[in-house]
């Protein structure tokens, strides 16, 4: 057998330690906080905290694994988890992540890019994080403001749990296997699509 060529190895796993993985969990936390603003840091700040996954954060982001950070972020995660389910509130709470998501997709992000200096991180976690968290906030607006014109709102937390669920497995995903990512956004992407388009229809129908 011819002899491993470590020097090769490193120079492969280095750009995939550095770059490529960071980015691919950045991405997907950064997706998640397009559906819940506060739940997919307070998953990443608890694996940071107990060493879960092979989760590191840059050293300017310790502070999120401090108890009083984790507390303010599970508080903050219960809060909006309920509010979400009531109806005006959730459009209240949609259009706030307008501005919130987008800063905490970037903070996720940026956050898990520990082999970088910091400026480095925090302009991937603007790259990275920022205009997937957008997107994904404005695919949930379209498809709520669909489910309150069908509905009048009552449906609306039936699509709110759902996307509990959404945004809690794509963290999962992200933290065990980053490298399916874009296949898990890609699928998310048409169940939202596919969610929409059913409420629209839905809409159109009711007139008849």
């Amino acid at each position: 057998m011819p002899d491993l060529d470590l020097s090769a190895v490193e120079a492969a796993a280095g750009p995939l330690q550095t770059w490529i993985l960071p980015a691919l969990l950045g991405l997907g936390l950064a997706s998640a906080t397009g559906l819940r603003t506060f739940l997919p840091l307070l998953m990443l700040a608890l694996a940071a905290r107990f060493e879960m996954f092979g989760v590191r954060l840059i050293d300017q982001m310790d502070w999120l694994v401090s108890w009083p950070a984790i507390a303010a972020l599970a508080t903050a995660a219960v809060a909006e988890f309920a509010g979400d389910k009531i109806p005006a509130v959730d459009h209240a709470l949609n259009a706030v992540g307008y501005v919130s998501r987008p800063v905490a997709g970037a903070i996720a992000a940026g956050s898990v890019f520990w082999a970088v200096d910091p400026a480095a991180a925090a302009i991937a976690g603007l790259i990275v994080g920022a205009p997937a968290a957008l997107a994904f906030n404005a695919a949930q607006t379209g498809v709520r403001v669909g489910s309150t014109a069908t509905t009048g709102g009552l449906g609306n937390p039936v699509v709110s749990l759902i996307e509990d669920v959404l945004a809690f497995l794509t963290v999962i995903v992200a933290f065990l296997a980053p490298i399916l990512i874009p296949i898990v956004l890609i699928a998310l992407a048409v169940v939202v699509f596919r969610l929409a388009r059913r409420i629209r229809d839905r809409d159109r129908r009711a007139p008849a």
